[in-house]
């Protein structure tokens, strides 16, 4: 017998009698199954007496137990629908019982258990629903259906909630029901009466359920987790249901729809109506506003049903007390909201698995989630047991000596050990919970306040992020410890500054200060962002989202490269259906990991070449995947490209693989319309047109001003002819004019030109195109280095040094480097991209000596290092006298100088002696101009 042996437990008869009496309906049993028989009986009126009317199916049903349970739902789905409601109730005994039995034998586990009972719940909804709306179309009540309607219930669905919609009731469990339908399937003038007769089929339900007949109930059934359910049907049109949800939902309410799922009737419909939903259920954002909405949650709960105060296991709620089974769920389920906007692994509706994801993703303590799991699964048993003993819907532990006796002889333990066992896990769970939700106590907003600026403190409280009452309570919390560490900062005055910014900005508080309050390293990162990097915090205070990137899992791991990166952008726009959003995406996708290469290059974790490596990586990748994008959102009007397609190509710092963290792109766009004239859309365009208007859709794709601000600025003026020249130039112009036309300062620029986008064919083809090409131009030496030196000496007369610590234009500096470099990579045989390659390039053709080469790179090197930081720090020259202390600092680390002083003879030694050298290079070019 296949349930005998699978029996791992055994329950004690409490009460020998019954348990002899419930071994006698079963005289074909023995062994450990008669035992069982006998246990379950002995504890449990309810057990026994389901026994008297099904232990003959039951017998049966142990040789193959999911085959009897399969058995038995074929057999209701042949049941026609005025026996419906006896032959239900029959089921339910027999599902009960072999549930029952499986259970306390260890022969199920406890998913396998919960998992038949909500099998069982879903085929009850679906025929119960079935038989009374079967009802209403043979009436003629529902306009227009027929008996083939039924399947599908004529557009209604039912949602599955809570327990149920994680395949997750227990023993004696109330099902929660959302009954909606789709109104788009009936005509505007038959909607009152199709609404009618959906009410009357779901009122029928829900009483051919729960109504206690002499054959018993099936299910007692709750209608009133639909929104405003004192003034709304029991069935209601998705699109009002929508509408609720989408300007009145609580966070209750948020998470309540974690777990809900499609049960009966449309399929189709409920999973479009769920899909609608998701924004409302997971926010794009980190939500730790949800924290305290739950704990204020449980808070009401105690207070309303008197669970509060120490533990006595006498009358001990198991749901909804302390350390209890709702506590887990409200852990879980919180989590799950804070987080699974952004990351969909966590949109599981089963507690056990939820916790395991959130593990996985670093949300919750590994040793946390098992041990939270182990409890969770050890309450359940508990709350089935107690339920198990009379049928009855509780969730309370006996109340006496004699109904723990009884309890401990159900789960075959002795009673004490049941009782240390429970005691020691109800606490476990309530300390790991409550340090979740209420991590420290509250903090005290008497703490000593340092001395800063009172009046700019004193302030704070007109701003809009302290407006609403529970952002100023959060911030209340927050503010001692903001201030100071604020007051620790290296120069605490401009990091103060520097935070009043941040806090002015900031349109509103409440999510911002939850997510500090339940993160505190954030706070540490933003004062550290605000003694350094001012300008930094008044863009977060635009851009605060960018704070979830910091606690999402990953936020510290290996850089992934233009690759990873690429194909991770793509994958999340294909979610997105709408162009503007698939944008916006893109900008806060962007913004993040932006924020991330700034926040790894403050601490220290990446240096400066790392971080022009990663600024260039991340500019390619969102080129990468927003081409696409932009290319089919053009095409749906105008048609495919004609021809091959285009390409995008970086120039300047982009092509050479290093750009700032304040960078303009330079991009030049070329394709190839083949022997194509036209596109082939709604709106066709001649080719030229087409690409040229592709070319500014692009454009506007990365630079326009929208909800998550832009993308990144582009130049367009290294293209053929400059300014002047088509935004877009085909294949063969270019390559023509290249040959044929092109200036000497062109062919320079190609020396950093690269494809970073668009179709490989041709930018293969580019590249091909581009290494013979410099090599031919490059061979007159002679001539490059007088075009070059004119083209100095125009530079020299334009443009002027801002101070002593330029670091991009003037003789000697990065310009000037760079442009002496591209000289020796357009000499060299291989054109290479970066800066130190065209300076060997010199070498390689005997224009410059290795000594002189050292020196170019190494001054190239400082003032790179120069650049990028003071130009991480602010968009204005750097002056150290106006800089505060904590981005002095930062400049000294990055450039390894001991002082400012110290640092600026380097600097200006460097740039004398790489001037030197440029000057021996060109030799003396007379000004002719």
């Amino acid at each position: 017998m296949e349930f005998e042996r699978k029996i791992t437990r055994l329950p004690r008869p409490y009460d020998a009698e019954r348990g002899r009496e419930a071994r006698a309906f079963f005289p074909a049993l023995s062994g450990d199954a008669a035992r069982l028989v006998e246990g379950a009986g002995g504890c449990s009126p309810y057990l026994l007496s389901l026994m008297g009317k099904e232990a003959v199916w039951m017998t049966g049903a142990m040789n193959a137990p999911q085959g009897a349970l399969d058995g038995e739902f074929a057999r209701l789905r042949e049941t026609g629908a005025a026996d419906m409601p006896t032959a239900l109730r029959q089921a339910k005994r027999r599902v009960a019982l072999l549930t029952g039995l499986a259970d306390l034998g260890g022969v199920w586990s406890l998913e396998e258990v919960t998992g038949a009972l909500t099998d069982f719940a879903d085929l009850a909804v679906q025929l119960a629903c079935r038989a009374t709306l079967g009802r209403e179309i043979a009436r003629g009540k529902l306009p227009g259906a027929t008996e083939d309607d039924l399947e599908s219930l004529g557009g209604m669905f039912v949602l599955a909630m809570g327990k149920m919609g994680a395949h997750e009731l227990n023993y004696s469990s109330d099902i929660d029901l959302i009954c909606l339908f789709d109104e788009s399937r009936y005509d505007r003038d038959d909607y009152h009466e199709a609404r009618a007769s959906f009410v009357r089929a779901t009122r029928g339900m829900a009483a051919m359920l729960s109504e206690m007949t002499g054959e018993g109930y099936v299910f007692r059934t709750d209608l009133r987790l639909r929104p405003d359910p004192a003034v709304t049907p029991v069935c209601m049109a998705a699109e009002a249901a929508e509408r609720y949800y989408e300007g009145l939902g609580r966070t209750w309410e948020r998470a309540a729809y974690i777990k809900a799922r499609v049960c009966a009737g449309d399929e189709a419909a409920g999973g479009r109506f769920l899909d609608t939903l998701t924004p409302f259920v997971w926010r794009k954002h980190l939500d730790f506003a949800a924290i305290q909405d739950a704990h204020d949650m449980r808070l009401r709960i105690r207070e309303h049903k008197g669970l509060g105060g120490r533990v006595t296991l006498e009358g001990h709620n198991m749901k909804l007390g302390r350390g209890g089974i709702r506590e887990i769920e409200f852990f879980t389920q919180t989590r799950q909201i804070i987080a699974g906007g952004r990351d969909t692994e966590l949109r599981d509706r089963r507690t056990v698995p939820a916790l395991m994801r959130l593990a996985e993703s670093g949300w919750v303590p590994e040793d946390t989630a098992d041990a939270l799991a182990e409890h969770y699964r050890a309450h359940r048993e508990v709350e089935h047991r107690v339920q198990m003993i009379g049928d009855a819907q509780t969730h309370l532990l006996p109340k006496n000596p004699e109904g723990m006796e009884q309890l401990a002889a159900f789960m075959g333990k002795e009673r004490a050990a049941l009782e240390a066992d429970l005691r020691e896990r109800i606490e476990d769970v309530h300390a790991r919970i409550e340090g979740f939700f209420a991590p420290d106590g509250e903090r005290s907003a008497e703490e000593t306040v340092p001395e800063l600026d009172e009046d700019i403190i004193n302030r704070w409280r007109t701003y809009p992020a302290l407006r609403s009452e529970r952002g100023q309570q959060i911030f209340g919390r927050l503010k001692p410890e903001i201030l100071s560490k604020l007051a620790k900062s290296a120069d605490p005055h401009q990091a103060l500054l520097a935070f009043d910014g941040f806090l002015a900005g900031l349109p509103a508080g409440v999510q911002l200060f939850s997510l500090f309050e339940a993160n505190p390293q954030l706070v540490d990162l933003l004062v550290d962002i605000s003694g350094t990097v001012a300008p930094l915090a008044k863009h977060l205070a635009r851009n605060a989202s960018v704070f979830d990137a910091v606690i999402g899992g990953d936020f510290f791991s290996e850089w992934p490269g233009t690759a990873a990166l690429s194909v991770e952008l793509r994958e999340a726009l294909a979610r997105e259906d709408d162009y503007e959003r698939k944008l916006d995406l893109a900008r806060r996708w962007g913004k993040e990991w932006h924020f991330r290469i700034g926040v790894h290059f403050l601490r220290g974790l990446i240096g400066a070449e790392d971080a022009g490596v990663q600024y260039a990586e991340l500019a390619q990748a969102m080129l990468t995947a927003l081409w696409p994008e932009v290319v089919a959102q053009f095409s749906e009007k105008h048609g495919a490209p004609p021809g091959r397609g285009a390409a995008v190509l970086g120039m300047g710092s982009l092509g050479a693989g290093r750009l700032t963290s304040r960078s303009d792109l330079d991009i030049i766009v070329i394709y190839d319309p083949e022997d194509e004239d036209m596109s082939d859309g709604r709106r066709p365009l001649a080719a030229r047109p087409y690409y040229a208007r592709l070319t500014q859709a692009l454009v506007t794709a990365m630079t326009a001003p929208m909800a998550e601000g832009k993308l990144y600025e582009l130049d367009m003026r290294l293209r053929p002819s400059g300014n002047q020249g088509p935004v877009a130039t085909s294949w063969r112009a270019f390559r023509t004019y290249q040959q044929e036309e092109a200036w000497l300062w062109e062919h320079l620029a190609l020396t950093r030109a690269r494809p970073v986008a668009g179709e490989p064919e041709l930018c293969e083809d580019f590249m091909e195109f581009r290494q013979p090409l410099l090599k031919q131009k490059g061979q007159d030496h002679a001539a490059a280095l007088q075009g070059v030196a004119e083209m100095r000496a125009r530079i020299a007369r334009a443009k002027a040094p801002s101070g002593a610590w330029d670091a991009k234009i003037g003789p000697g500096r990065m310009q000037d480097i760079e442009l002496v470099s591209q000289v020796g990579a357009l000499a060299a045989a291989k054109a290479p991209l970066d800066v130190a390659s065209g300076l060997a390039g010199l070498h390689e053709a005997g224009i410059a000596d290795e000594g002189q080469v050292q020196c170019l790179s190494e001054s190239h090197g400082l003032l790179w290092r120069l650049n990028l930081v003071t130009r991480f720090l602010s968009e204005r020259e750097f002056e150290p006298e106006a800089a505060g202390e904590g981005a002095r600092a930062l400049v000294l680390k990055v450039m390894e100088a001991e002082s400012m002083d110290a640092l600026l003879a380097r600097i200006t030694g460097a740039v004398r002696a790489a001037a030197d050298v440029i000057d021996d290079i060109l030799g003396e070019v007379e000004d002719e101009g």
